[in-house]
C-alpha cells in the first residue's frame, strides 16, 4: 500500500488554507508545525535573496552609467530607468523589513563583484579598468537622487 502523502505535498494552497484557518482559531494541536516553521524560514530567505538580487542588478547599472561611454548616449535612459526601478524594490523590501539594511551592508561588496561580472559580461570591456573593490557607499547606490 502507498503511504499518503501530507496535505503540504499534495495541496499546497489548501495546507495553507487550512494552517491560516488553525492559527486562527488557536487549534494548536492539529497544526502542521514541521512545514510551517520551514515556510517561515524561507520567508527571510526569500527577502534575503531578493534584496541581494536587486543591489546585484543596480550595481550592474551603475556601473553600466559610469563606464560604458560607448553605449552611454543610446542607453541611460533604459538604464537609469532600471536603477530607479532597483532602488524601489530595495526600498520596499526594507521598508517592511528595515534590519535588512544591515544585511545589505554586510553583502555590499560581493554583491558589488556580481554585478561586476554581470557588466564585464554586458560590456565586453577590459576587466582591469574596472574597479575590483566598490567605489561607492551604500549609501549613494541607495539614493534615488544620485548617479555617478
Amino acid at each position: 500500500m502507498k503511504p499518503t502523502l501530507p496535505l503540504y505535498d499534495t495541496d499546497y494552497q489548501l495546507w495553507l488554507e487550512q494552517t491560516i484557518a488553525q492559527l486562527q482559531t488557536q487549534d494548536f494541536s492539529d497544526i502542521d508545525l514541521e512545514n510551517l516553521i520551514e515556510e517561515i524560514k524561507s520567508l527571510g530567505k526569500r527577502d534575503k535573496r531578493a534584496i541581494c538580487s536587486d543591489l546585484m542588478r543596480l550595481w550592474e547599472h551603475l556601473l553600466k552609467v559610469k563606464y560604458w561611454q560607448q553605449e552611454r548616449e543610446s542607453c541611460i535612459r533604459g538604464w537609469t530607468l532600471e536603477i530607479r526601478n532597483f532602488r524601489l524594490q530595495i526600498q520596499l523590501i526594507l521598508k517592511d523589513s528595515p534590519s535588512l539594511k544591515n544585511y545589505l551592508q554586510e553583502n555590499f561588496i560581493e554583491e558589488y563583484q556580481n554585478g561586476r561580472k554581470l557588466f564585464l559580461d554586458a560590456t565586453g570591456l577590459n576587466a582591469d579598468l574596472i574597479p575590483a573593490d566598490p567605489c561607492f557607499s551604500l549609501e549613494q547606490v541607495l539614493d534615488e537622487n544620485w548617479l555617478p
